[in-house]
This record gives structure tokens, sequence and C-alpha cells, in this order.
């Protein structure tokens, strides 16, 4: 769903979520459907750990374990064989077990990995407590909930906000791949286009239904209304020339009864309809920079630790004059750190130089919340204006759609994307020539970021650029630093450059793994390593043909029992053997064994994964 801040597309997630209960009309959905909701406002557990806080989704799985528990321990105390209270728990039992199996109950453990991962946590993230992480971070726990709900709909809600590139190219093949209906409202043009089929635009209360991807929309919906206005058009024309008839006629005797059909027929006509459209947009150009020295900033073996968190490690970086460059990488990996180091508003150690007649123009990632929710738009204005500017405020604030009465509003009864848009009108008050924008696109719709892009390409001084948005991104910056492992590496050229060589990179990555796997490199060794490799090479061996034996072991066990539960299943069958004393105990032997089995097969799975581990830690020494 796309459509200006504002239009109500949150509103109808809401109403078909049943949130929000609609002042008329119906929603319908078939018995049984579970839909998955993503809003902006999410209430965590935040005492509980990340692990912790996405198994709680799980509540029917945990219930099924409670229960097959439960049901196992009756039937290992309980000696009424023949009842039908005992053949009612094997039946239970055996429908719970189905049901575990058919909804992921054994494989939920690895699901919540692999989605958390995607997400962007980390294996040592995951037991850490969810206090720890900013709203940002809890919003994606909140996300991998639902991801891992198996719902029939997902409602999506700005899913991409707190998101970074790879964790958004992650929920792009997760989605593409999930057998889900997906609805979702996003501002993100790349990932629209990479994940709908469908596209409905809400506009003046009125919803567009476009069964294609957005750019195809853009331009589908350009050309129906080009058809509509020259439809309309032609109508008029006609409308026109019949009324001149009708007037020549009317008043004469012979041609009364021509005219007088004529004025049936123009009753009858139902007027062409062209679609509103809204037009109302923001109007950006950033005044002419002051000339600075050669080097905007300069910044040598910068250090910044959060307690135990090393996020900068002596960091060098340069930003020449003109340079146009983009921060990316994965949230917590010190693209705002490094920010906040060049406008001083954090401590930190190394060297930071800001070149000659550098004036900074910083939006920061939580510009809007900066603002003074109890002035008016026009004090906001006003106030930060000089003297020069002040005349203007008024005519500053109509270029970023706020006029009449509007600019007397507060600040604190404004939308996320209205305070986005004023607080981008501050920066417009004078004149800067490196300007520093951290995630600017949060909050603004699709019209006002491609408004917003356009005027920075238009832009004369040095740009350095905070962002997740491929879209935006797009032919915006000359320069790519990637954050990583608190330091950066330069990308020259634009964010699709850079993806392609990512792409490239995790492709040799994985030849060269392949390759290293297929024949492990030779090396001259000690002949204490040579025989060290050479042990570990004979225990790994040895350890793999006892897991292999178990294994077999195993399925055989799996097997036997499987005849008897299809046996107790069996009234006739489990009266014959009931008429045997004792003939539970073999059964019972039976799971003794598979249980004890199943130890010793992780156990040696472990010491395998052991070895393996210590083999390549001595190849690569």
């Amino acid at each position: 769903m796309v459509g200006r801040n504002g239009a109500g597309k949150s509103t109808l997630l809401k109403v078909i979520a049943g949130t929000l209960q609609p002042d008329g009309g119906n929603i319908s959905s078939p018995s049984g459907c579970k839909i998955g909701f993503l809003t902006q406002d999410i209430h965590l557990k935040k005492e509980k750990t990340i692990w912790q806080e996405t198994e709680s989704t799980f509540t029917e799985i945990k219930e099924l374990e409670k229960g097959i528990q439960d049901i196992t321990h009756q039937l290992e105390v309980r000696t009424d064989y023949e009842s039908d209270a005992y053949l009612k728990l094997i039946e239970d039992l055996n429908h719970n077990q189905d049901r575990l199996h058919l909804i992921g109950g054994y494989t939920y453990e690895a699901d919540m990995e692999r989605v958390l991962t995607g997400l962007g946590f980390t294996s040592e993230d995951f037991h850490r407590p969810i206090a720890e992480f900013s709203g940002g971070w809890q919003m994606r726990v909140e996300l991998a909930k639902i991801l891992l709900q198996r719902n029939d709909l997902l409602l999506l809600d700005e899913p991409t906000n707190h998101l970074d590139i790879e964790s958004i190219i992650w929920l792009e093949e997760f989605l593409k791949n999930e057998p889900v209906a997906v609805m979702l409202v996003s501002h993100d043009r790349a990932f629209l286009n990479r994940i709908t089929t469908r596209t409905i635009e809400i506009s003046h209360g009125l919803a567009y239904d476009f069964p294609v991807s957005y750019s195809k929309y853009v331009t589908l919906r350009s050309e129906i209304r080009e058809k509509q206005i020259q439809s309309r058009k032609n109508q008029d024309k006609e409308i026109k020339q019949t009324e001149q008839l009708i007037e020549k006629f009317r008043y004469k005797a012979s041609k009364a009864s021509f005219a007088q059909s004529l004025i049936k027929k123009l009753d009858k006509v139902e007027l062409i309809e062209v679609d509103e459209e809204d037009t109302q947009a923001m109007r950006i150009r950033f005044p002419q920079p002051p000339r600075s020295g050669k080097v905007a900033a300069l910044m040598e073996d910068i250090y910044k630790d959060y307690d135990e968190k090393k996020v900068l490690k002596g960091l060098d970086l340069e930003i020449a004059r003109g340079d146009r460059v983009a921060f990316v990488g994965q949230n917590g990996q010190g693209k705002t750190t490094l920010i906040k180091v060049i406008m001083e508003r954090v401590a930190f150690k190394g060297k930071l130089t800001i070149g000659h007649n550098v004036k900074i123009g910083y939006y920061a990632q939580n510009q809007s919340d900066e603002l003074d929710g109890n002035k008016t738009l026009l004090a906001t204005i006003e106030d930060a204006a000089n003297e020069e500017t002040r005349k203007r405020s008024r005519d500053m604030l109509g270029s970023f759609m706020f006029s009449g009465e509007d600019v007397e509003k507060k600040v604190k009864v404004l939308s996320g994307g209205e305070k986005a848009r004023l607080a981008l009108c501050k920066m417009l008050l004078e004149p800067f020539n490196l300007l520093i924008m951290d995630e600017p696109t949060n909050h603004l719709d699709m019209r006002s970021k491609d408004i917003l892009k356009q005027a920075l390409q238009n832009y004369e001084g040095s740009l350095i650029l905070v962002s997740h948005d491929r879209d935006f991104l797009a032919n915006l910056t000359d320069k790519v630093y990637e954050f990583k492992g608190g330091k950066t590496k330069e990308y020259l050229g634009d964010i699709e450059f850079f993806l392609g060589q990512r792409k490239l990179q995790h492709m040799a990555e994985l030849e060269k793994k392949q390759k290293a796997k297929a024949k492990p490199a030779e090396k001259k060794m000690s002949n204490d390593t040579f025989h060290q490799k050479k042990q570990l090479e004979k225990d790994l061996k040895k350890a793999q043909n006892q897991y292999s034996k178990i294994e077999t072991t195993i399925g055989d066990l799996e097997k036997q029992i499987a005849d008897w539960n299809q046996k107790l299943a069996d009234p006739e069958e489990f009266k014959k053997l009931s008429e045997k004393p004792d003939f539970y105990a073999p059964y019972e032997a039976l799971k003794n064994k598979l249980a004890h089995d199943m130890k010793s097969w992780e156990s040696w799975m472990e010491r395998i994964e052991a070895l393996e581990s210590e083999l390549s830690e001595l190849s690569e020494s």
C-alpha cells in the first residue's frame, strides 16, 4: 500500500487486523485465518532475553510439548493397559506428536536461530536482555516473532525502518520464499519492487488497485490518468456541441422534437471522472555553500568504546572538499558514532581535524525528536533563523507544505513525517558546505524522498549520508564506506557498485571454501604437528564410524517403537499383547534404549565437531 503520510494506510492495516473498528462496511476472512501484524508500537517484556522473548511466540508448541511429557509420564506409571482411558492416552500421544511435527515443533529452535541471525543478531546477543537493545533492535525482535508464527497473512507497517541493507535483503528473500500473503506499507521503493506483485494506492479516502509492482504502477497510474483526462476533454467537447445544437433548435417548431431528444440524451450521459491527484509537494533548494579548504574533515586513529563494546578501533578517514560519501553497514557498527565524533557530541580518542572554513549542517537520526514540542511551527523556524531569513519564515514553511493556520500548530501534534519535514526546513536557514544526514528518509513518503534526493543531487557542497534505502542512495554518492569490526572499507562507486562488489566477494569466499574443502592446501608441517594431525584424523575417523553405527541403531529402534505404537493403537492387537505378563516391558526397554542412544549420538556429534575444529585450526596454523 502506498500513499502520502496521513492518507490512511496504517489505519486500513489496523482495521484489517481488528485492532481498530471501521465506522461502516464489512471485513471477511476464512475461519481460522491467522494474521500477523507488525506495528510501529511494540510491547516487549524487556526483562527477558532475546531468545526467551522470541520463543514466547510458540505457545502451541510449548503446550504440545508439555502435553506429550504429561502423557508419557502417565503411560510409564499406569498399569491399566486394557482400559479405554489408557488407549485414549496413546491416541492423544500420537495426535500430539503428529501435530507437533506438522507445526514445526522439532525444528523451531533452528528456525529461531535462522531468523534472528538474518535480522542481524549474533549468537552472543540471543541471551542478552532486551532492555540492553535500542528501540530499533527491539522492533527486530517483534518482527522475528511475527515471521516465525506461520501466519496466513502478514500485515507489515514500515518493516524496513530499523533494518540495515543486509537485513533488508535477507527479509526480501524470506518473504519471497514463504507461502504467506503479505500486505505492507513501505516507502522503500527497492524493497517494494522486489517483494510485491500488486499495488494499492490510498488517496483522498479512496483505494486504487493495480495488479503490478510499484514501479510499473507509477507508469500505469500516469497512463490511466492521462487517458481519463483526454477522454474527459473529448466528452466535454461533445457535451458542448450538443448543448449548442439544443440551443439552436429548441425554439424552432420543426426541430423541437429533435432538441428534446438531444436533451434526454444529454441527461443520460455519465460524466467521466478523472482520479483526483495529490500534487502537493515540498520545495527544497539548499543554499549555495561557501567555499572551504581542500580537506573537509580528517579523522586519525579514532577509538570509541561504549563500556565493554569497542565500536571504533583506530579508524582513519578523510573527507575531501566535494566528496559525496555513503556510510553503510549493519546497525551498531559505528556509522552514527563516527558522525557524532565529527560533530564532537561524544568523547573519543584520536585526532579530529575540521577543515578551513567548514560549516557543518547536521540532520540527526532522531532530529525530529530534538524539536521543542511546545513551540509552534512558526516559532521553531523564527527562533532558529537569522535576521535575514526570519522574514521568510512563513514562505519557507509553505515550501514544506505548512501553510495558513498550520504554522500556528504546536510541534507535539505533528506526525512523524511532518516533524521530519519541519526538521529539514530548519536545515535550509543557513548555508553549509559539509552536509551530514543520518537516516534522513525515515518517516518521509515516496514523493518527499524523491524531492529530497533531487535537492541533494543539486547540492554543491560535501555530503556524508547514512541510509539503508538503496533506491535513495542510488546515483547520489561517489564513494561508499562499509563499517565493520570498528574499521571502514572504501568502495569507489555508488550503492549499486558496492552491492555488486559485495556479491562478488561473497561468491569468491564461497568458492574459496569449496576449493579448500575439495583440496586442502599443502603446508609444510613440523614432525610434532604432522603426528598430531594424523592422530586427530584417526580419532575423527573412529568418531565418525561410531556416529554412523549409532545412527543406524537409532533408526532401527525408532522403527521398532513405531511398530509397537501401531500395535498398541489397535484394540485387537492390544488385547492379545496384554494377555502376556509384563507385555509392556519390551516397549519400555526400547524407549529407554532410544533415549540412551540419542544421548550417545549427541555426544559423538559434539566430539566430531570438536575434532574437526581442532584439525581446521591446526591446518590454518
